[in-house]
């Protein structure tokens, strides 16, 4: 597995997680509350926020033929174009909002749904690009994006083994070398239990690129969980107020929750460590608790060990508790009080 290096940060097994925090349309149509959000994701601890790069006729016709309409979901009743029209990023905001994101020193790149956004991020030198699950199947596109040589992260919402293996291929194919894999629910909501985290662990196994989870879950639960399974890279959509009545705001993490979702992927990403059965520093003072041999009643040299005079008892400073069974009739050669520990210079 080859690890990713998006401006100075590793990404990577080996590295804590990288949380990416998608804008999406939760800007709501105003460019001051795009460039709120990324101060929140900077204070909530984010490693980098993402944004989407397309204009609605470059993802979508306007049309209002029956195929072109939304009929179920949150956005029911809409067309494509109109869904779009009221959640994308205006190209003339991407420029404030990415020198924002660099006074604050926090990493920002997009989601390009064209070859025309590459071309607008490749202008503005955003550092990586994410392909979203919608548009892994479009492998010109992916091929495209390869050629900037950048780190590549590619959701695989919907997608299955083979168009995973096509996308991975296209990405190598146009010249990326550093490329990532995101596990991906694309429901908006999505329930826990349609995520499968142990797909994660045969993600690794098969494809051996970093691999992460795009979480579309309501908390943060899910994307906690999927750093024990392996994932190196967490996304979800942030939002200022998730009652705010944007197209993604509903199912978006507000700042407080974001801040959860970092410090809790890092804790478990800190609590797996590596395999180890030694004493643990913060154990070093709590040997004298275990259980060990004391006397426990007064004895004189030459009496024998019985269960009455021979107990397994905390604090820790006699002989092991596994010597019991060998001890009993054993004699004493020492005289010893009630609560002495036991050692073996006291034993015939």
């Amino acid at each position: 597995m080859v690890d990713l290096k998006i401006l100075d940060r590793e990404i990577g097994p080996g590295y804590p997680p990288y949380i990416i925090a998608e804008l999406s349309a939760n800007h709501n149509g105003s460019l001051d509350r795009a460039l709120e959000l990324v101060v929140e994701a900077q204070k909530a601890g984010a490693d980098a926020i993402k944004i989407q790069t397309y204009r609605p006729d470059t993802i979508t016709l306007d049309c209002s033929a029956p195929i072109f309409k939304i009929t179920e979901g949150l956005w029911k009743g809409r067309t494509l174009y109109e869904l779009y029209e009221s959640a994308y990023t205006p190209w003339e905001w991407h420029k404030p909002i990415f020198d924002r994101a660099s006074e604050l020193g926090i990493t920002i790149f997009s989601s390009p749904f064209d070859r025309t956004a590459v071309d607008l991020l490749e202008d503005l030198n955003a550092p990586a690009y994410k392909i979203a699950s919608f548009e892994a199947i479009d492998l010109p596109l992916i091929r495209y994006a390869a050629s900037t040589r950048k780190p590549m992260i590619i959701s695989t919402g919907m997608a299955d083994m083979n168009e995973i293996s096509e996308a991975i291929d296209a990405a190598r194919e146009g010249g990326c070398e550093q490329l990532a894999i995101l596990h991906c629910v694309s429901g908006y909501p999505a329930p826990a239990e349609d995520y499968n985290l142990r797909t994660i662990t045969d993600m690794i196994e098969r494809f051996g690129l970093v691999t992460g989870l795009s979480d579309h879950t309501l908390d943060n639960t899910t994307a906690i969980a999927s750093i024990a399974l392996g994932a190196s890279i967490v996304e979800k959509h942030f939002t200022l107020d998730r009652s705010a009545g944007g197209p993604d705001d509903s199912f978006s993490l507000e700042p407080a929750q974001l801040g959860d979702l970092c410090t809790g992927a890092r804790t478990a990403w800190c609590a797996l460590g590596s395999v180890n059965y030694a004493r643990k520093s913060s154990e070093s003072g709590n040997t004298i608790f275990r259980r060990s041999l004391f006397v426990a009643e007064d004895m004189k040299p030459g009496d024998s060990f019985t269960p009455e005079n021979l107990r397994s008892v905390r604090p820790g400073y006699g002989l092991p508790p596994k010597h019991y069974d060998s001890l009993i009739g054993r004699r004493i050669k020492v005289s010893a009080n009630k609560g002495t520990p036991l050692t073996w210079e006291m034993v015939e």
